[in-house]
C-alpha cells in the first residue's frame, strides 16, 4: 500500500462587502495613507458590519463557496476544523455550529486557536488525520472577525486588522503530493506582546474591564515586528534546507499577511523573486486566521500540479511555523 500524504483538493473563501479604505481612517483619526501604507502595505480592509453576524458567518460563507466549487457533499466531510482567534462564544465551539450549519452531519468539528497561527497549525493537524487512514474529507476553516475586539481610536491595531475567513478540503492523495513537512514552535515569552486582557478566566470581564477597554486587542509593535521578522524567515528556512530545497524549487511562498515588511524580509531569506510570493495584504489587511486560505483563494487558477509551496506564519503567544506542501490539482477551468 502507498503512503498516504495528506493533499489539498478544493479552495474557498469569503470577505464582507464592506471596504474600510485608508481614506476613511483619515477621517476617523490623525493618520494617513501614506503613513498605513509604507508601513504595512495595507491600503483597505473589509470589515462585516452585521452585529448580529460572528466568525461563524463567515466561515459558513467560506464553506458553502467550496462546496459549491468542488461539487462536495457536505454529508460526506468527517471533520471540521474550526481555525480561529475570534470564536462566536466560549464554550459552544464555533466549529460545532458551522458544520450543522453547512449540512455536515457525518463530521465532527473542535476549534483550533493559536493566533495567527492557527491555520498552519490546523494544516499540520488535518494532515495527520488523513494520513491515519481513517478520515477522508477534512475540512480546515480559517476565519476571524477581527474587527469584534479592535479598538478603532486605536491607530496602532485598528489600521491592521480585517474580517474574512478560507477554508481548504484535505484529502488522501497516493501520488507523493500534499503536505510534505512541518516546522511548528511557540514560546510563552511572547504573551505580553500580543493579546486581549480580558474575557478569559484569568480577568473575567467586568464593568472595569470594559471601561479600561481590557477587551480589544494589544499589540507591542516593535517587539512583535523583530520576532516575526526574524521567526518566520527563519522557519521557512529551516524547512526548505530539511528538504533540500531552494529559491528555485520553491514556486511559491505563502505568507502569512500581517505586514508588507515582515513577508519581504522572509522572501528575501529564501532567495525568492517578488512574482513567487502570494501577496493580498493591500485588499484585505491581516484576517489571522484567514489569511493563508485567502492567498490560495485569491491565486489558486495560477497554482499547478506538483508545485512547491511554503506556508509561513507568525502569531500571538509567540507561535509560528513553515509548511511545506506539493500542490495536488491543476486549475479549474
Amino acid at each position: 500500500m502507498n503512503t498516504i500524504t495528506a493533499a489539498i483538493t478544493a479552495v474557498g473563501g469569503y470577505v464582507p462587502d464592506y471596504v474600510l479604505t485608508n481614506q476613511i481612517l483619515e477621517t476617523m483619526m490623525e493618520t494617513n495613507d501614506e503613513w498605513i501604507t509604507s508601513r504595512t502595505g495595507i491600503k483597505e480592509r473589509r470589515i462585516l458590519k452585521d452585529k448580529d453576524k460572528g466568525t461563524s458567518f463567515l466561515a459558513i460563507e467560506a464553506a458553502k463557496d467550496l462546496l459549491r466549487k468542488s461539487n462536495t457533499d457536505p454529508k460526506d466531510i468527517d471533520l471540521i476544523i474550526m481555525a480561529t482567534a475570534t470564536p462566536d462564544m466560549l464554550v459552544s465551539a464555533t466549529g460545532v455550529f458551522v458544520a450543522t450549519e453547512i449540512g455536515a452531519v457525518n463530521a465532527f468539528s473542535f476549534d483550533l486557536a493559536a493566533a495567527c497561527s492557527s491555520f498552519i497549525f490546523g494544516m499540520s493537524t488535518a494532515a495527520r488525520y488523513i494520513e491515519s487512514g481513517k478520515y477522508k474529507k477534512v475540512l480546515l476553516i480559517g476565519a476571524d472577525k477581527m474587527s469584534s475586539i479592535i479598538d478603532y481610536t486605536d491607530r496602532t491595531t485598528c489600521i491592521i486588522f480585517g474580517d474574512g475567513a478560507g477554508a481548504v478540503l484535505f484529502e488522501p492523495n497516493y501520488d507523493g503530493l500534499g503536505v510534505q513537512d512541518e516546522y511548528l514552535r511557540s514560546d510563552g515569552v511572547g504573551r505580553p506582546h500580543l493579546k486581549v486582557d480580558a474575557g478569559g478566566s484569568l480577568l473575567p470581564p467586568s464593568a472595569e474591564t470594559i471601561a479600561n477597554k481590557q477587551h480589544y486587542v494589544f499589540q507591542d509593535g516593535k517587539t512583535v515586528f523583530k520576532f516575526a521578522v526574524s521567526k518566520m524567515a527563519d522557519a521557512c528556512e529551516k524547512v526548505m534546507t530539511a528538504n533540500n530545497l531552494s529559491g528555485d524549487d520553491v514556486r511559491w511562498l505563502v505568507p502569512h499577511q500581517a505586514n508588507k515588511r515582515i513577508i519581504n524580509a522572509a522572501s528575501k531569506r529564501m532567495n525568492l523573486a517578488d512574482e513567487k510570493v502570494m501577496i493580498n495584504i493591500h485588499k484585505y489587511g491581516n484576517t489571522t486566521s484567514a489569511t493563508l486560505p485567502l492567498c490560495l483563494w485569491d491565486y489558486e487558477n495560477q497554482l499547478k500540479k506538483g508545485d512547491n509551496l511554503i506556508f509561513a506564519a507568525f502569531g500571538g503567544g509567540f507561535t509560528w511555523g513553515a509548511v511545506y506542501l506539493k500542490w495536488a490539482y491543476d486549475p479549474k477551468q
